[in-house]
């Protein structure tokens, strides 16, 4: 399991209002090749965000579900990426006694080859996609005013 925490100069509300609006996975998730649709209903458990994955040519239409949400705490997804498989997804927020706020995110594989192929390599592998993905979380909450592209 990949395990990456990053304190960002931003209010857990701040954080949370990015993580809850789908739209925006396509500006800091590594990996995902273009949004198609989140579902109204998003970030409710059951609900999807709709993407590709993988670089084109190759890239494959998949789904990502909220499997748990804690409203300015955290969000569980289970993230498709088929072929390859399945990954769980966790994102967690503490307020720190500075008023930034500790985002930790663990992901680890779920299901097919990846899951049976678990070793170091794709540990080190999601380790340094999700530093990337943080980084670039926290320049959306740190250097920005989010606001919903799904309307009010």
């Amino acid at each position: 399991m990949a395990k990456v925490p990053r304190t960002m100069r931003a209010a857990a509300e701040q954080v949370y209002a990015i993580l809850a609006d789908g739209w925006t996975y396509s500006d800091w998730v590594v990996g995902t090749a273009q949004f198609r649709d989140v579902d109204a209903s998003w970030p409710q458990p059951g609900s999807r965000l709709h993407h590709k994955v993988g670089p084109w040519p190759l890239s494959i239409n998949d789904t990502s579900t909220v499997t748990a949400l804690t409203p300015r705490r955290g969000i569980a997804l289970r993230a498709g990426i088929w072929p390859l498989g399945e990954a769980t997804v966790r994102i967690t927020l503490e307020l720190t006694n500075a008023g930034e706020t500790r985002v930790t995110m663990y992901e680890d594989f779920r299901a097919s080859s990846l899951h049976w192929f678990k070793n170091k390599i794709n540990d080190l592998a999601l380790y340094r996609r999700n530093v990337e993905a943080l980084r670039r979380l926290a320049e959306l909450a740190e250097h920005s005013r989010h606001t919903s592209r799904s309307g009010p």
